[in-house]
């Protein structure tokens, strides 16, 4: 089975700290960001044949087209990662409403599209895999109130994507691993 991945959100954070991890592995990765150039310059890093295309995952239009161009230029995707989210973090008060639907449409509807088109391919061939990614330290949560927060984690510091991206691999690569919530989250959880 050829290992095509499609890593949405791969131009930087955790999709980037992904795809990092899964060259090497001998994957055939597809870079996707809304932001050509980004995605382009991070698939160049990675070294190999690895794609990069735009795409709004909050667009089913943008999305269909996108699984169907990296069919044609990878090969059918049997590994997919949703990495791709947008911050418009405010007190809600402050928050307009376009902003609440634009990170409801990116963030939540986004992941739904790709899985939805992504597993019609993973059904017929009885196999794949798929990680929906939620977020960590990245340049997406700059603005976040870091010391206060940190407070509350037992490691004492927030995630790197690195760290998250060691798990979604591990996902990936578990076949026998299903419907499983992994939470990397420094112990936090276990304050709770």
């Amino acid at each position: 089975m050829d290992k095509v991945c499609a890593v949405f959100g791969g131009s930087r954070g955790i999709g980037r700290a992904v795809a990092q991890l899964m060259a090497p592995k001998g994957y055939r990765l597809a870079i996707i960001a809304r932001n050509l150039e980004m995605a382009k310059a991070a698939a160049g890093e990675l070294g190999g044949d690895h794609l990069a295309f735009s795409c709004d995952v909050a667009k089913e239009r943008d999305v269909q087209n996108t699984f169907e161009e990296m069919e044609k230029n990878l090969g059918r995707v049997n590994f997919l990662v949703n990495a791709a989210g947008i911050n418009r973090d405010s007190l809600l008060v402050r928050t307009k409403t376009e902003d609440m639907i634009s990170q409801l449409h990116t963030n939540l509807l986004g992941s739904m599209l790709t899985c939805k088109v992504a597993l019609k391919t993973m059904i017929q061939q009885q196999r794949g895999s798929i990680v929906n990614v939620g977020f960590v330290h990245t340049d997406m949560t700059k603005d976040l109130k870091e010391e206060h927060l940190k407070k509350n984690i037992p490691l004492g510091r927030f995630g790197e994507p690195i760290d998250v991206a060691h798990a979604v691999v591990f996902l990936l690569e578990s076949p026998y691993i299903t419907g499983h919530v992994l939470v990397v989250d420094g112990g936090l959880q276990l304050m709770i």
